[in-house]
């Protein structure tokens, strides 16, 4: 894995690719080259077209929050610093005052799989609102979707970040430096991100 001034940098981005893993129902991942050096073009160009909830993403509050904001307003002062990474969906194991847990479940062999896994683990609406209760204010799970339509109102609402579709495989539970970086899609229900965890 890379360094950077000895500071270990772990990416946890699900990469997005044609043919990818999505939540049945959402768009498929489309990359067209539509200008090509090869074909006498000065560049290359091409297009993406995809759901804005494929791969690693964060759900805005307007997914589930009829006229709520969107992914342009996501607060970027959650969405940097420390967390930590709890083995499995014990959501009592989140220590206290911590405002960023990432999950690692068994959800993280799924990506193993070239099919969607209905079987994941997710949150209920009980546990997200732990969370909320316990000051937590951004989390994430190594699956398509952090919890059932009760957990998603309960996080939501309350204005908690929900960060879906990480990659945990490589990483140990413990703590480190979250770097996510949403894109600003105005008035978006969600937002592919790129996320990076920090550690010395």
């Amino acid at each position: 894995m890379p360094r950077l001034s000895g500071m270990q940098i772990i990416d946890v981005s699900v990469p997005v690719r044609p043919g990818m893993v999505t939540y049945p129902g959402d768009p498929p991942v489309r990359l067209e080259r539509v200008s090509s050096i090869a074909d006498g073009a000065a560049a290359n160009l091409s297009r993406l077209d995809f759901g804005v909830h494929s791969g690693t993403h964060v759900d805005a509050p307007l997914h589930f929050v009829d006229r709520a904001a969107g992914a342009e307003a996501l607060p970027l002062d959650v969405l940097v610093g420390p967390c930590v990474v709890v083995d499995g969906l014990d959501v009592t194991a989140v220590p206290a005052g911590v405002e960023r847990v990432l999950f690692k479940t068994a959800n993280s062999r799924l990506w193993e799989r070239d099919e969607f896994s209905a079987d994941f683990v997710k949150l209920d609406g009980a546990a997200a609102r732990t969370l909320v209760e316990a000051g937590v204010r951004l989390v994430g799970i190594d699956y398509l979707s952090i919890g059932d339509e009760e957990a998603h109102h309960a996080l939501l609402e309350a204005g908690v970040v929900a960060v879906e579709g990480l990659d945990l495989r490589e990483v140990e539970p413990g703590e480190y430096r979250l770097v996510c970086a949403p894109l600003k899609l105005v008035g978006s229900d969600g937002a592919p991100a790129r996320v990076l965890l920090l550690q010395d």
